[in-house]
């Protein structure tokens, strides 16, 4: 095969994850962390809400928001795929996106994630757990 001929090299996908005390103050650390590897991305304000979502999630459901809990986000980018993953240390329940009632103070996060990411899901147990919401989009230039 002639040189000519064969495919273009696909750069590789790039990939962060760091790990944050499981503190509600990290929300807040996460947003900034996520929104300096992303800048650019059009759904970007998708994404962080997401981030933000997944981490509140970990923190309340799960044991990351006890004492001495802890919790992983990582990021990937890969094309126009931007894939954002929250790793908790497990909790009782399963994530669900809920329809939550009007006057309702909770449960929309993962409904809002399944109605702006292109997926989402989940894997893992009550000792520990990966949720990950998908999105896509082309990079401004």
């Amino acid at each position: 095969m002639s040189p000519t001929m064969l495919p273009a090299a696909q750069p590789a996908p790039l990939r962060w994850r760091r790990s944050f005390p499981g503190g509600p103050e990290q929300a807040r650390a996460v947003r900034r962390f996520v929104g300096c590897l992303l800048a650019g991305f059009p759904y970007l304000d998708d994404v962080l809400l997401a981030a933000d979502e997944l981490v509140v999630n970990a923190l309340r459901h799960t044991k990351s928001g006890q004492d001495g809990g802890s919790f992983a986000v990582e990021i990937v980018q890969d094309g126009g795929l931007v894939v954002v993953s929250v790793a908790d240390q497990g909790g009782p329940g399963e994530p669900v996106a809920l329809d939550a009632g009007e006057l309702a103070e909770s449960g929309r996060g993962l409904r809002t994630i399944s109605l702006t990411a292109a997926s989402w899901g989940w894997h893992g147990n009550d000792e520990g757990r990966t949720v990950t919401a998908v999105f896509a989009g082309e990079w401004a230039a």
